[in-house]
C-alpha cells in the first residue's frame, strides 16, 4: 500500500498538485465571470425564484422538479468535502486554505452556470424514456468532438468511484468506528445493501431521497456547528483575520502546525474547494439534465446556488468551528496511518526554529537538509531506545509519546525502516500528533455547548451527507455508462459500484483521498476546455433567454 500511495502522489504531482490545474480552474471561472458580467451576482435572486417553482411548467420535458434537481446535485457535493475536506485543507494549508476555497466557490458559481446550461441544452431522451445529459452531450453535439466526449465519460465513470463512492464510505466507516465503536465491516455491509436498494430505482427515487434528506441533514449539522461557534465567539474575528492575513503569504508555524507556503495553501484550498462544490467538474450537469424545463438557462441559474450553499455557507461554518475551537493546531492521541508517517534521519526538536523550518520545507516539497531515515529502531515494551537516530513525523507534525505494537501487544526487539517507511505493514504505531479530515472535525464539535455529544452530530451528519453523495454519484456514473455502452451497461456498473463501496470502508483513508484528487482532474480538465471553446454560444444562449423573458 505504501507503493500505491507513493504512485498516487507521483501522478497527482503532474495533475491536481501541479500549478496548471488550479490556474486553469480559476482562470476559467474568472473569464466567464467577466465575459458574462458577473452572473453569479446578477442572477442570484432570479435563481431562487426558479428553484421555488415560480416558473415551472407541468408539461415541460424532464424527470424531476428544479428543487429535486438542485437537491440531487447538492447531495452529490455536500458530503465528506464539507466535513472532512475542509478539515484536511486547514490541516495541510492552514487558515489561508479556506480563503482559496472561497475564491474557488465564487468563480465556480459562474463555471457551474455555464456547464449546466450547455449540458441541459444538448440533453436527449434515452430509449427507456428518461432524460440523459451532461458535458459528453454538448461535447459531441455542440463541439463535434466525439473523442472528447468519450474521454470525459470514461473519466466520469472513474470519478464516480474516486470522488463519489470510495471517500464517502471510508469517511462514514471511520466516523462510526471512532464515535460508536462500530466495526467498518458492519458499516460496509449495512450501507452497501441500502445503497443498492436506492440506486436500483434510478433518478426518480434518487431525487426523492435527496429532496427529503438534504434539508434535514443540513439543519442537524448547522445546529451542531453553531453550538461550537457561539461559545467561541471571541475567536471568530481572530479566525477571519488569520484567513485573510495568510492568504498571500502562507500560514506560519504555530502550535503543532509546521506551517505551509503560499503555493501549498493555494493548491490545497483550490483542490479542496473543487472537491467540495465540484464547480467545473461536470458532474452536476448530469443531475440537472433531468429537470423539467424547456429553458436550459433556467436550470443553469438554479445551479448558481450550489457552490454558494456548499462552500461559502457550509464549508465556511465547518472552517470556523475548527479554527475558533483551536483544535486545528493541537495534538491528540491517535493511531497513525502508514500514509501519514515518515521517519526522518536524526533527532529534530519541535522547539527549535531551524528544525521546524527544515521539516516544514521537506513537507512542502522545497529544498531541505532533512532526509528520510533508513535503519533499525530498538524497542523495549513498545518504546524506542535509539531516539537520537530518527524523528517520526505524523500528519505533518512532530509525533510524541510513540508506541509500537502488533495485535495490541507492545513490541520489543528491532523493527526496520526503509526510506522513511516501516518495513512491516502489520506494526501499529500510536502516539500524539495533529489529526486531520473527519477526526479533526469530530474533535472540534466537542468544544461547544453539547460537549462530547457533539461528536454524534458529526457522525450522523457525515453518514447522511456522505451516503447521499455516493447515491448521487452512482447516477452520474450510470449516465456516463449509458452514453458509452447503452442502457444495458447500467446494471453491471451498479453491481461493481456497490462492491467498490463495500471495499472502500476498509481501505486506507489517505490513499482514498489521493485517488480522489487524481480522478477529479481527469474529469474536470476536458470539461473546462470544452466550455471555454463554447464561450460564444453560451453568451448567445443567455442573451436569447433574456430576450424571451423580457
Amino acid at each position: 500500500m505504501d507503493a500505491v500511495n507513493d504512485f498516487l502522489i507521483f501522478v497527482d504531482g503532474y495533475l491536481g498538485s501541479a500549478i496548471w490545474f488550479p490556474a486553469l480552474l480559476l482562470s476559467t471561472g474568472v473569464f466567464f465571470t467577466l465575459y458574462l458580467k458577473f452572473p453569479q451576482i446578477r442572477y442570484f435572486r432570479h435563481a431562487i425564484s426558479i428553484t421555488t417553482g415560480r416558473f415551472d411548467k407541468s408539461d415541460a420535458a424532464g424527470d424531476t422538479t428544479h428543487f429535486q434537481a438542485l437537491a440531487t446535485a447538492l447531495s452529490g457535493t455536500v458530503g465528506t468535502g464539507n466535513i472532512g475536506g475542509v478539515a484536511l485543507a486547514l490541516h495541510l494549508g492552514g487558515p489561508a486554505a479556506l480563503f482559496w476555497m472561497w475564491v474557488t466557490a465564487f468563480f465556480g458559481m459562474t463555471s457551474k452556470f455555464v456547464e449546466v446550461t450547455l449540458s441541459h441544452k444538448y440533453r436527449e431522451k434515452t430509449p427507456d424514456g428518461s432524460m440523459a445529459g451532461g458535458p459528453m452531450y454538448y461535447m459531441e453535439k455542440g463541439l463535434n468532438a466525439k473523442w472528447l466526449a468519450v474521454l470525459f465519460a470514461l473519466a466520469t465513470v472513474l470519478s464516480s468511484f474516486g470522488t463519489g463512492s470510495l471517500p464517502q464510505i471510508n469517511s462514514i466507516a471511520a466516523g462510526l468506528k471512532s464515535t460508536f465503536d462500530i466495526e467498518p465491516i458492519v458499516t460496509a455491509c449495512f450501507l452497501s445493501v441500502l445503497l443498492a436498494l436506492v440506486i436500483i430505482g434510478g433518478i426518480k427515487r434518487i431525487a426523492m431521497f435527496a429532496a427529503a434528506v438534504v434539508p434535514s441533514m443540513a439543519i442537524i449539522y448547522l445546529i451542531g456547528a453553531f453550538a461550537v461557534i457561539l461559545p467561541n465567539l471571541e475567536n471568530i474575528i481572530p479566525s477571519f483575520a488569520s484567513i485573510f492575513a495568510d492568504a498571500f503569504s502562507g500560514s506560519a508555524a504555530t502550535g503543532g502546525f509546521l506551517g505551509a507556503t503560499f503555493a501549498y495553501a493555494f493548491d490545497r484550498g483550490v483542490n479542496r474547494g473543487l472537491y467540495s462544490n465540484e464547480a467545473g467538474q461536470g458532474s452536476a450537469p448530469i443531475a440537472h439534465a433531468a429537470a423539467k424545463t424547456d429553458e436550459a438557462t433556467d436550470e443553469g441559474m438554479v445551479s448558481i446556488l450550489e457552490p454558494f450553499i456548499d462552500t461559502i455557507v457550509i464549508c465556511t461554518i465547518t472552517g470556523l468551528v475548527i479554527l475558533s475551537s483551536g483544535v486545528w493546531n493541537e495534538k491528540f492521541d491517535n493511531q497513525f496511518q502508514r500514509a501519514d508517517m515518515v521517519f526522518v534521519a536524526g533527532a529534530y526538536d519541535q522547539s527549535d526554529r531551524d528544525d521546524i523550518n527544515s521539516i516544514s520545507a521537506m513537507l512542502n516539497g522545497t529544498a531541505t537538509p532533512a532526509q528520510e531515515y533508513s535503519g533499525k529502531i530498538s524497542l523495549v515494551e513498545g518504546a524506542a531506545q535509539n531516539k537520537e537516530d530518527f524523528t517520526l513525523i505524523n500528519s505533518r507534525s512532530f509525533a510524541e509519546n510513540i508506541r509500537f505494537s502488533i495485535n495490541d501487544k507492545p513490541l520489543s526487539g528491532e523493527v526496520f525502516i526503509t526510506d522513511g517507511r516501516l518495513d512491516n505493514p502489520d506494526i501499529v504505531v500510536n502516539g500524539k500528533s495533529l489529526i486531520h479530515s473527519v477526526p479533526l472535525t469530530t474533535v472540534a464539535f466537542t468544544r461547544g455547548f453539547f460537549g462530547a455529544f457533539g461528536q454524534y452530530i458529526v457522525a450522523i451528519g457525515l453518514m447522511l451527507f456522505a451516503f447521499s453523495t455516493a447515491i448521487a454519484w452512482s447516477y452520474y456514473g450510470d449516465r456516463a455508462m449509458t452514453y458509452l455502452f447503452g442502457p444495458q451497461s447500467v446494471t453491471p456498473y451498479r453491481v461493481v459500484y456497490v462492491v467498490a463501496f463495500f471495499y472502500a470502508a476498509l481501505a486506507d483513508t489517505t490513499i482514498v483521498w489521493n485517488l480522489a484528487l487524481i480522478t477529479i482532474v481527469l474529469m474536470t480538465a476536458p470539461n473546462l476546455i470544452g466550455i471555454l471553446v463554447m464561450h460564444k454560444e453560451m453568451r448567445k444562449t443567455v442573451a436569447d433567454y433574456w430576450s424571451r423573458k423580457r
